[in-house]
């Protein structure tokens, strides 16, 4: 970090912060999603599931006015929430994460669908003609086995949401200190004439953490089913 300036330093902490509860606050959500979509049969399941998936196919920037239109202050979600609670995301650090969870949650509920999809329901059966409850099958039967799977997910949207930028900057802008998170950092140093460096020197720290997240991710779900027997 001393080869940083403090704006360089402040950008990527920020990205650290932003990725970091993007993923805290949409994980559940994403075990939520990803259960009902291996779990339960129902109509409009196509419909959830292409809905769910969609920021993944979709133009980051159409998910950042998505945001900017509903989330805004005078959008209806967001104008609610600034009108009653005096909470406002846009222009802001938590809007930021709103932007990377959106868009890196269908890695997290693909990753984790397929651990539950690869579970037999049979021990769900036989746990339940002992006496298990529902959250005790959870607690105690599918959540070891899906932690591999949870883990991975987790780790790989949280290098995802490290270099989220077309939804980020159309919903939050590029503030420094604020919002300017390390893509926008890259971005705004390739508008410079002087900006080369900085942009090398960002660049490689993005490159750096996204690649050992990748790395961490396989190395801790491969010692996850080692843990409890999976190969």
């Amino acid at each position: 970090m001393d080869i940083l300036s403090p704006m360089e330093v402040t950008a990527v902490l920020l990205s650290l912060r932003v990725a970091g509860w993007a993923i805290v606050v949409s994980l559940p959500l994403a075990v939520l999603a990803a259960w009902v979509l291996a779990r339960w049969n129902f109509p409009g399941k196509t419909l959830l599931d292409g809905l769910i998936h969609l920021p993944l196919v979709m133009p980051p920037v159409v998910i950042g006015y998505i945001l900017l239109v509903t989330m805004g202050t005078r959008g209806p979600i967001g104008g609610w929430l600034y009108q009653t609670f005096g909470i406002k995301l846009i222009f802001t650090a938590e809007g930021a994460s709103l932007a990377a969870g959106v868009t890196s949650f269908p890695l997290m509920v693909r990753a984790v669908r397929l651990s539950v999809e690869a579970i037999d329901t049979g021990l769900e059966a036989a746990a339940r003609t002992l006496g298990a409850g529902p959250i005790d099958r959870f607690v105690n039967i599918m959540l070891p086995l899906m932690a591999p799977g949870l883990l991975a997910g987790a780790i790989v949207a949280f290098a995802s949401a490290l270099g989220e930028f077309g939804a980020t900057i159309t919903f939050v802008s590029n503030i420094p200190g604020q919002t300017q998170t390390l893509p926008l950092a890259i971005y705004a140093a390739t508008q410079q004439p002087d900006g080369e460096a900085v942009a090398a020197r960002l660049a490689t720290i993005s490159f750096t953490i996204s690649l050992v997240a990748l790395m961490l991710s396989e190395v801790l779900a491969h010692r996850l089913r080692l843990l409890i027997g999976q190969r």
